[in-house]
């Protein structure tokens, strides 16, 4: 799809596009924004607010243009005016404001290339029970079906809520496929033999293999 040139605006970096906005999400964010009483008055503020697993979480809101503070990255994009709080820029950078691709389904979605480190301020150790558990279900059941692949996958670590941090390498490092493993493969099974796991947390840096992807 395309996305509209954004206009210049008062802030001196506003010619940078961070969020692409797509026609239909344009189409659909000045449908919502039409129902407030000044609609010209507001634009669409986009936030990163945290990380969950892997994906970043986000809040989108209508924001008065006056309030803006000069702390925000500011451009338009059509008749639509984005401001991002500066420190969500790096990690917008490059994503996309799209609707969803599945028929039916409503809302918005972001597109977006750069993920959260789930290792930040986290210490792990490879000690304990769940930690045991997994390393052998990963040997003994899960690599052996990999290996036909090229691929492994390694317990990186798990932390003190029982979450527990996988990484991928070998073929699966840079598969399109390897995020879909470890998802809907992987966890499932650590989950179901493991149940005092929490969580299965994918550190793969998919974009440093052969065939990096984004979803």
């Amino acid at each position: 799809m395309s996305v509209d040139t954004p206009t210049t605006t008062q802030e001196p970096d506003s010619s940078e596009v961070v969020l692409a906005v797509t026609d239909a999400a344009l189409d659909s964010v000045l449908s919502i924004r039409a129902q407030e009483p000044d609609p010209s008055a507001l634009a669409l503020r986009v936030e990163v607010t945290g990380a969950r697993g892997t994906e970043f979480t986000y809040d989108l809101s209508f924001e008065e243009l006056d309030a803006v503070g000069d702390d925000h990255l500011r451009y338009t994009v059509g008749e639509l005016t984005v401001v991002i709080p500066n420190g969500s820029v790096d990690r917008l950078r490059g994503a996309e404001l799209d609707l969803p691709r599945a028929a039916g389904q409503g809302g918005l979605v972001i597109r977006n290339p750069n993920r959260p480190d789930p290792l930040a301020g986290v210490e792990l150790e490879l000690s304990g029970d769940v930690a045991e558990k997994v390393t052998q279900l990963l040997d003994g059941s899960i690599n052996p079906a990999l290996a036909s692949h090229g691929g492994y996958a390694s317990l990186v670590g798990v932390d003190d809520d029982s979450n527990v941090y996988v990484t991928m390498g070998g073929g699966c490092q840079g598969c399109a496929a390897s995020a879909m493993t470890l998802r809907d493969g992987i966890r499932r099974a650590i989950k179901e033999a493991i149940p005092e796991v929490a969580e299965v947390i994918d550190t793969t840096d998919h974009a440093a293999g052969e065939n990096p992807f984004y979803t």
